[in-house]
């Protein structure tokens, strides 16, 4: 059984393995299913777009960011293939984190994404996405975000903020407005 650290180190890994232009042993370009991957590479424009990953608590925050153009957007099934490009990422970081550990990788989809769009100019615009996962395998980490804030405050940190509620010092002068 790995541990929280091995399988945060081994999802890192994998997400550095994706890097533009990264290869194989064969020598073959590395497939993750972004559009960047489509096309020639000199002859046609190159699309921007790639992904990065976070860690929130128990959680796998994948970020997927594109330049796009602007009649993309009012499609009506726009954001299910950002959705779709979340997933495959989260198809390849599993795939992967299996090549480089040899172990599996349980993620399980924690929320609908959330998309960004921003307009660059009246013909393109960038989007950016980012869809919780949650990890499976990790013992001893707290879920982020469960609790009262009473519960999380320490009682030296409460006894500091019932410090500012004491008498008014004796050089204050000014009169109650």
């Amino acid at each position: 059984m790995a541990t929280t650290l091995e399988i945060v180190r081994g999802i890192q890994q994998a997400a550095s393995n994706a890097y533009d232009g990264a290869s194989d042993e064969k020598g073959e370009p590395i497939k993750i299913g972004l559009k960047r991957e489509e096309g020639h590479l000199i002859n046609d424009s190159r699309v921007m777009d790639g992904f990065g990953v976070k860690f929130h608590g128990d959680k796998l925050i994948i970020t997927y960011q594109s330049e796009i153009k602007l009649k993309e957007v009012k499609d009506d099934k726009f954001e299910s293939e950002v959705e779709g490009m979340i997933s495959q990422v989260a198809k390849f970081l599993r795939k992967e984190y299996k090549k480089i550990t040899g172990n599996t990788l349980t993620l399980t989809k924690d929320a609908d994404p959330q998309v960004v769009v921003q307009s660059t100019s009246r013909y393109r615009t960038w989007v950016q996405a980012q869809m919780p996962y949650r990890i499976g395998g990790l013992k001893g980490v707290d879920t982020l975000g469960e609790g009262s804030p009473e519960d999380r405050l320490d009682k030296s940190i409460k006894k500091f903020l019932e410090l500012g509620h004491g008498p008014k010092p004796k050089n204050v002068t000014r009169t109650k407005a």
